[in-house]
Formats: structure tokens, C-alpha cells, sequence
């Protein structure tokens, strides 16, 4: 008899067929049968009536930053609970798999905004591993909630190859003995499953810690092209990704990456960049980035996808603690200092005012952020009558200019002052225009990282939403089954990941969910303390109660809405997905 029958839901497969009612049993954590009838049930077996409910393959989040968190609180449950079962991590040139505990926790922590001092000392307690494959091996160890499949980061393996000072230095350049041990790392990786490489390019992620390298940008970016091009030869060969960030300040190395991938007289070269959005800076941008990779893609045979979220891009921030301020000067000067009393004086200094007005004033700095003070909302604030209001209307009354207004919070207030905005996205036609476009991969939640400014862990379900609601106002944008490919199949096939599909004898990763109450309730953040982050409180979403049961391996992980007791603390959920072991 089956462990687990769900019986009763309209099923999906995740390769994109038409759903059916159907009746799925379980067992040994694999799908034993689906069956157009009935199954029988023995007296041990649990039987979930998903009548009037979806069931689906887990969903996979291709883009985050759990490296940290998945020591701290391996059950991932901010995910789970929202019907992701399958997670990647060593994203962005970043990973955790080789170097130094200090050299690791400088390059993660400030570009992520996560507790430098939390992670650094968690490594320095625990890292028991020196090479990628010890790194797996310590991770199929763990007692992880989802599965968890990894990129090389090519900012590790710099650092870890040439030290991490020399990799910072624009001077130095890597020897070929440097250039063939890197080599020798990735293939290395390939061999264990890594699914691919990152890198990075963008220079206003920093080096964080308080060495004297701190503010440097990370050693991918110090990277020549032709340098990056010894991976991709090898990637190519592989028919492994290629994962990068290009400079999105600037926009215009995107076609190396373009061009990368192009695949006439050779192999295409599978590549990823973030992020295909309809900023609020640029608008238009993702129509033009969107015929690119078209033409690429179908007349130079490229293998090119975009990365992109199904939402609104929305920011929280404490004070100036937020990413995008890195992307000038004057801002990434502030962020330069980590002491309360330096940064104060700093944004109270009239000549450091001047130069940052400039800045952000000016029209011929390419600019990701729309440096609008009027799109701001203040949360919270020691004074309550700044609450609910926009830097722009509170500058008006104080007969101010809006930047020296803004200058005057922070520097009074610092992280005491909360405030929000819209990046990108707020614009639904162009968001459906977005998940519609065939060189998209749904994903790009952070998830694990900026832990106080973004909340994108429930995704997913905001694309069945925005499909559903677009179906229902008789304007489809795609049908159901591909919005559910999209998220599942389709993103599992093209990295390579045995996940995001359910037949028999393919492991349980099953998500049940009420369509119903894929609502607004999809759109509301909470604050909650994170498990082992010593009571550090980060964003969180919530999912309206969508999300009833989430199967791992064919282990209930969340029933009726929550966390099962044993998730992350019992092994059996989550495995580490290699790339080529069929498993």
C-alpha cells in the first residue's frame, strides 16, 4: 500500500500538459502511480482530499542566497512554507564552498546584507570542508528542508586561488598557474554537479569586513573578459550555465554575456543574467533587452535567459542601509563606514552634501535606481509625524531641499528610520508582458540575502496569481499549466536539476494549494526574528494561506499551512541536486 495518497486534486505535471483531476499515491518518497481512479488505502496510509485544490511539483527557486542561512537553520522554511522544494545557491561569483572563514564572511555579508559577525563566527565554528566536493558532501550531510543544488562562484575560487588581496588589485593579474587551478576548480565542480558558474561584473557590490580592502568591489569583477572566456570554453563543452551579473548601471556589457551564448559554429553556451524588469529609471529598457535576446536567440542560436520576478520590485530599508545606494560615489562612501558616529558626521559634512546632490541629481550618471524622493513612503521613525509620508512632501514643509532632508533623517535617526519604495515592475501589462517573454526563467527571489530590504520569497505564487487574475478578467497571459512549467519543469530542464516534474518514479516534490486564496494576502510582509541569527529580524512574506501541504522526498514538510516539527531538524526532506547523476 501507499505511504500517502493525495486524492481528488487537479494535477499538474509540470511539463505544461492540461491538468486533470487525478489521484496520486506515494511511497519510499518517490510517486508510485497516478491514476485517473481512486486508490485503495491501508490502514497506515494518510490520505490528503485535495478536492478543489491544485497539486503541482514543488516549486524551484533559481536564484538565492542561503549559502549562510542553510547552516544556521537548514529547514529553509521561509521557502518551503510557500511550496519552493527546490533551492540554488553560489550565486553571483559568491559561495561559501572554498576559502578562509574571514575572506568568505567579507565577501558575503555586506554585498548581502547579512550579520557579518554571525555568519564569520558560524563558519569559524563550523566549516569542516576545504574543496567543492567536501562541500557537498557536508551539505548531503545536513538535515536540509529543501533540495539544494549550487553554482561555482567565481569570486571564491579567484580569492581562494590568489588570495583574496591580490584579487582585489586591478594590477595584478592572474599567472597562468593561477589561471589553470581555477580551471582545475571548476572542473572539479562539474565533476561533483555543480550545475554551472557565476560571476559577477557589477562594481557597487563591496567587500565588506574592516580590512583595509574593505569597499573594494569583489575579485570577479576585477576579472578581465578573455579570463572569464577560459570557463566558458569549459562550461560550453559541459553543456554547463553560465550565471552572471552584468553592470546594470551601465547596461552595456549585457552583450559579452549576449554574445557569450551565441551558438552558430559551436555549441551554445547556456547563459543567465538578472534581471529583465520594467524599472521606474528606465522604462522601456526591458522591450529593447527583450528583442536582443530574441535576435540572439533565434538567429545567432544563442541558449540566453533573463531572470525575472513576477511582481512588483519593491525596497524596504533602515536608514541609507540599502544596495542601490553603492551605485555612486557618495553613496557607497556612507556605507564605507560602519561606525554610527563617522557616518553621522559624514552626512552632516556640507561638502560631502554637495558632492552627493550631484550625484544624485545628475542626468548623464547611469543610474538602476530612480533617485526619486517623491516614490518614498516613511514606516517608521522616532518622530511620528514623519510616518506614512514621502521625503519630497516632508522637505516641502520644512522648506528644504528634498536631499538635505533626507541627509538630516538619516544622520539623526540612522537605522531608526524606515522607509520604502518601488523600484520596478509597477506596471501590470508590462509585468504580464515580462513572465510572458520565451527568454525568461522565472526567479530571482534573493531569497537568504538582503534580509531587511526585499521579500520575494513567495514568487511563485504571485505568478499563479497574476496568470489566474488575468484568466479571470478574460485577458489570459498563458495558461495555468504553463505558469506552473514556468515556475517547476521548464527551470529543472534547462540547469539540468532531476526536480520540477511529477511521474512515476520521480521523487515527491509535491505542493498542494488552494487557488482561492491566491490573493492579496499574497502582498502583505511581516517582520520575523531568523532562526540562529541571534534575534536579527528580517522581512517576510506571507501567503494567504495558499500553500496547505508540501511534500520533500515524499516527507510531509508543511501540513495544513505550517512547518512540520521535524523539517531541518530530521534528514530525509532535502538532497543535494548534482547536475548529471540522474538522481
Amino acid at each position: 500500500m501507499d505511504e500517502l495518497v493525495i486524492s481528488n486534486g487537479l494535477f499538474f505535471d509540470g511539463h505544461g500538459n492540461p491538468p486533470r483531476v487525478r489521484h496520486l499515491g506515494i511511497r519510499d518518497g518517490r510517486v508510485r502511480t497516478i491514476s485517473e481512479s481512486p486508490l485503495p488505502a491501508g490502514p497506515d496510509t494518510r490520505v490528503i482530499d485535495a478536492t478543489g485544490r491544485w497539486v503541482m511539483p514543488g516549486f524551484i527557486d533559481l536564484h538565492t542566497h542561503y549559502d549562510a542561512e542553510v547552516e544556521l537553520a537548514p529547514s529553509l522554511s521561509e521557502s518551503v512554507r510557500h511550496g519552493v522544494t527546490s533551492v540554488m545557491v553560489g550565486s553571483c561569483s559568491l559561495s561559501l564552498a572554498v576559502g578562509t572563514p574571514e575572506d568568505l564572511a567579507d565577501q558575503f555579508c555586506r554585498v548581502e546584507a547579512i550579520p557579518y559577525d554571525t555568519v564569520r563566527s558560524l563558519l569559524e565554528r563550523k566549516k569542516d570542508w576545504e574543496t567543492l566536493g567536501e562541500y557537498f558532501t557536508h551539505l548531503d550531510g545536513m538535515p536540509l528542508g529543501p533540495n539544494v543544488g549550487s553554482f561555482v562562484g567565481h569570486s571564491a575560487i579567484r580569492a581562494h586561488v590568489m588570495g583574496l588581496e591580490r584579487s582585489l588589485d586591478p594590477a595584478v593579474k592572474p599567472s597562468s598557474e593561477e589561471l589553470a587551478r581555477m580551471e582545475a576548480l571548476l572542473r572539479e565542480g562539474l565533476d561533483e554537479g555543480y550545475a554551472g558558474l557565476s560571476i559577477m561584473t557589477l562594481p557597487w557590490d563591496k567587500i565588506g569586513g574592516s580590512r583595509s580592502i574593505r569597499s573594494r568591489p569583489l575579485p570577479s569583477t576585477f576579472a578581465s573578459w578573455s579570463e572569464y572566456r577560459r570557463f566558458t570554453r569549459i562550461l560550453r563543452e559541459r553543456r554547463r550555465v553560465f550565471q552572471g551579473v552584468p553592470n546594470i548601471t551601465t547596461k552595456v556589457n549585457v552583450l559579452l554575456f549576449l554574445w557569450e551564448s551565441v551558438g552558430l559554429l559551436r555549441q551554445p553556451l547556456k547563459t543567465t543574467v538578472i534581471s529583465m524588469m520594467d524599472t521606474r529609471a528606465t522604462r522601456g529598457l526591458h522591450r529593447l533587452i527583450g528583442l536582443a535576446s530574441r535576435f540572439f536567440n533565434r538567429v545567432l542560436k544563442a541558449d540566453f535567459r533573463w531572470q525575472a520576478l513576477p511582481e512588483i520590485f519593491d525596497l524596504w530599508s533602515d536608514g541609507i542601509d540599502l544596495v542601490v545606494f553603492e551605485e555612486f560615489g557618495a553613496g557607497a562612501a556612507a556605507l564605507h563606514l560602519q561606525d554610527a558616529v563617522e557616518r553621522k558626521r559624514l552626512l552632516e559634512d556640507a561638502k560631502y552634501r554637495a558632492w552627493f546632490k550631484r550625484q544624485w541629481k545628475s542626468k548623464l550618471l547611469p543610474k538602476v535606481f530612480h533617485r526619486d524622493f517623491n516614490q518614498s513612503r516613511v514606516l517608521k521613525a522616532p518622530d511620528a509625524t514623519l510616518v506614512g509620508r514621502s521625503f519630497a512632501d516632508i522637505a516641502q514643509e520644512r522648506g528644504q531641499n528634498v536631499v538635505d532632508t533626507f541627509l538630516d533623517l538619516v544622520a539623526r535617526y540612522g537605522p531608526e528610520l524606515r522607509w520604502y519604495t518601488v523600484m520596478a515592475n509597477d506596471r501590470p501589462r508590462e509585468l504580464e508582458s515580462i513572465v510572458s517573454h520565451p527568454d525568461v526563467l522565472i526567479g530571482f527571489s534573493d531569497a537568504g540575502a538582503h534580509l531587511r530590504n526585499m521579500a520575494h520569497y513567495n514568487f511563485p505564487l504571485r505568478m499563479l496569481r497574476l496568470v489566474r487574475e488575468a484568466e479571470q478578467r478574460g485577458e489570459p497571459v498563458m495558461p495555468m499549466e504553463r505558469a506552473v512549467h514556468r515556475l517547476t519543469g521548464e527551470i529543472a530542464d534547462w540547469l539540468g536539476l532531476d526536480a520540477g516534474t511529477l511521474a512515476p518514479g520521480r521523487r515527491a516534490d509535491v505542493v498542494v494549494l488552494d487557488p482561492e486564496r491566491l490573493s492579496e494576502g499574497l502582498d502583505v510582509p511581516q517582520e520575523s526574528s531568523m532562526e540562529g541569527f541571534d534575534g536579527f529580524v528580517r522581512l517576510v512574506n506571507q501567503n494567504g494561506g495558499a500553500v496547505e501541504t508540501v511534500l520533500i522526498n515524499g516527507r510531509l514538510a508543511v501540513d495544513g499551512g505550517v512547518p512540520t516539527p521535524a523539517l531541518g531538524r530530521e534528514r530525509g526532506f532535502g538532497r543535494v541536486l548534482r547536475v548529471g547523476s540522474g538522481a
